[in-house]
């Protein structure tokens, strides 16, 4: 496995922008260090720890003590399948054309809304769009128990 058929290329994007709507669930002062195929970023901290923005979910957890941390644990258990998504991204690689620069996989129904992670309900998508749509349905949802009913409505 070569990890970076996995992750997207970090160069020539303006990420302070991209994640600009993600304010307030992610930590202040970090370090992006590696994002997915799917768009979930994982940052360094200050205290060296290594987080996961997993923005089809609208979770930020810690998943690591260091990078090194990580990448120990990404060779246990299904954390490199889990983390990466390797499953899925191969499937859409079969599925898709090749990614362009500005994109991303993204969810039809975003996971947070109870959407599946099935190719299916996989789209190439751009990166601008694919953050800001997931942070604002994030912020307007975060606050609700789980299995709460909502009703998206899209205007132009």
């Amino acid at each position: 496995m070569n990890i970076n058929d996995y992750l997207i290329d970090q160069r020539s994007k303006d990420w302070p922008q991209l994640l600009s709507g993600w304010g307030g669930s992610i930590p202040e002062s970090f370090t992006l260090w590696l994002v997915n195929r799917f768009g979930d970023a994982f940052l360094v901290v200050d205290d060296g720890s290594v987080h996961m923005l997993d923005a089809g979910a609208g979770q930020i957890s810690r998943v690591a003590d260091s990078r090194d941390h990580f990448a120990e644990l990404l060779d246990r258990d299904d954390n490199a399948n889990n983390w990466l998504m390797i499953p899925l991204v191969d499937k859409c690689a079969e599925a898709f054309p090749p990614l362009q620069e500005s994109q991303c996989y993204g969810f039809k129904v975003p996971p947070m809304l109870g959407g599946k992670y099935t190719l299916d309900n996989v789209e190439p998508t751009d990166l601008s769009v694919h953050y800001s749509i997931l942070a604002d349905i994030h912020r307007q949802t975060k606050d609700l128990p789980d299995g709460t009913q909502v009703k998206l409505v899209v205007t132009e």
